[in-house]
């Protein structure tokens, strides 16, 4: 078919054409006044859902919501950090402490005598003894690492460093 037959058929049927274009311009004019219906009430509850409580802007309350968001995590990445410090010095700072209290010599009573152990989680620190005598009291004081020493220990320092290591905490 060519062009001229196209056009003398529409001409001849121009009434039918004309009523077709016109049922799909109606059909059209449905269509875009519900799309314009939809359009409108989703507007009125996109700018209510703006508005947001108050008449505050969500999107400046979104905004705001996320830059207190980054301050709480700064600070709870600054306070994981001081907590692991504390943590280092705590381990490192005396916390286990053994008494015994004895006798050193036969000719004073009372339990005068006395060994002391303060250690730290690594069960490193010192065992401090003191002697008391009648004529004399002597104090000594012996380094511990890990839970022993170089220096030759008494029974009493022992048992001192035992209740030290028996009062740690549980990690």
């Amino acid at each position: 078919m060519d062009f001229t037959q196209i056009n003398n058929y529409i001409m001849v049927n121009l009434q039918y054409v004309l009523l077709g274009m016109t049922a799909i311009i109606f059909i059209a004019l449905v269509i875009f006044i519900n799309i314009n219906l939809k359009l409108s009430k989703l507007n009125r509850r996109y700018q209510k859902l703006m508005q947001g409580m108050e008449g505050a802007n969500i999107e400046r309350l979104l905004h705001a919501h996320i830059d207190e968001v980054r301050e709480v995590v700064t600070k709870v990445n600054n306070l994981s950090n001081q907590c692991q410090e504390l943590n280092i010095i705590c381990n490192n700072s005396i916390q286990q402490v053994g008494v015994v209290r004895f006798n050193a010599y036969d000719d004073t009573g009372s339990d005068l005598s006395f060994a002391i152990a303060l250690l730290d989680a690594h069960h490193n620190g010192l065992v401090i003894s003191s002697l008391f005598g009648r004529s004399e009291s002597r104090v000594y004081a012996k380094p511990i690492v890990n839970g022993q020493s170089t220096y030759l220990l008494t029974t009493e320092e022992k048992e001192a460093i035992a209740k030290a290591r028996s009062t740690a905490r549980v990690k």
